[in-house]
């Protein structure tokens, strides 16, 4: 198909009776900005384009490569040495010629923040686990913007998710992440993302774990379940429809374990059990990250 085939209403078509004809045209006028096209980031594109959201802001300094394949939507043979940006900003114009895409291949920095959420409705947070200092950044940033944002996490065969509205709880005041050590952040940004910690009982090799080398075990299940949660929770911020329930609720969906938790953690991560959980979680991560 070329482009001159291509018609929006008749690509988008199927779409029409979970949402109005008039709500698929309000989503062609939308805005998102998703940092990261690695795993979730590419898998967030790519469904919020096929639900015709017209334009995205995104942002990837990295390449794919052999590693990535297990997971990543734009991992291909054909693009092992590509930057993730360029790759996925081709597949996503695929689905939808039509789409306005800003690029930002030398990723998200302080200098940059605002380009990237620039006229942004909503932003979707794909960005790596092991970056917490820029993504708390860009998360105050939005909160300081009025823009709505979503953070979903891959955590086993599952999905777990935190929104932020504007005018409530922030990321920071939930997180409590400010300030500390890198190897703290991970353990308040892990547990405060999964207080319910659904996944534990099935990790059959904790040792695939390696924070020292940053890398951790994932699915390509868990990656398209966070595409779809946010899917649905995007549809409801943008159009305005539906009950959102913002931090400090929590979400994880859990298909190994069969189960759905959505609680309210009263002040988040300084909320009295969280802490002491906190205080276990940070212990065993440093025990990982330097072997005492």
């Amino acid at each position: 198909m070329i482009d001159s085939d291509f018609e929006y209403d008749r690509a988008f078509d199927r779409n029409i009776g979970w949402i109005t004809a008039d709500e698929q045209q309000e989503l062609r006028r939308k805005r998102i900005a998703i940092a990261g096209m690695g795993g979730v980031g590419g898998a967030h594109l790519l469904t919020l384009t096929r639900m015709g959201v017209g334009a995205f802001n995104i942002s990837d300094m990295d390449i794919f490569e052999l590693a990535n394949f297990n997971r990543q939507a734009g991992a291909a043979v054909s693009t092992i040495g590509r930057p993730k940006v360029e790759v996925m900003a081709e597949m996503a114009r695929d689905i939808n010629p039509q789409l306005e895409i800003e690029s930002f291949p030398e990723g998200i920095t302080e200098a940059n923040i605002d380009a990237f959420l620039s006229h942004a409705e909503l932003f979707v947070d794909g960005f790596d686990f092991f970056v917490p200092g820029i993504r708390a950044k860009v998360f105050r940033r939005c909160a300081e913007l009025g823009i709505p944002a979503i953070t979903a996490g891959p955590i086993g065969f599952g999905t777990c998710y935190l929104i932020f509205l504007p005018g409530g709880m922030t990321f920071e005041q939930y997180f409590r992440m400010e300030g500390l050590p890198e190897e703290r952040q991970y353990a308040r940004f892990l547990l405060g993302l999964a207080p319910k910690g659904l996944h534990r009982n099935y990790l059959v090799d904790p040792s695939r774990l390696n924070l020292v080398e940053r890398r951790g075990p994932s699915s390509a299940a868990a990656v398209q379940l966070c595409a779809g949660v946010v899917g649905a929770e995007a549809v409801k911020i943008l159009l305005r429809r539906g009950r959102i329930r913002p931090a400090p609720y929590y979400h994880q969906f859990d298909v190994h374990q069969g189960r759905f938790v959505c609680r309210r953690l009263f002040l988040g991560n300084d909320n009295p059990l969280q802490r002491l959980k906190l205080r276990a979680v940070e212990k065993q991560i440093k025990r990982l990250l330097h072997g005492r």
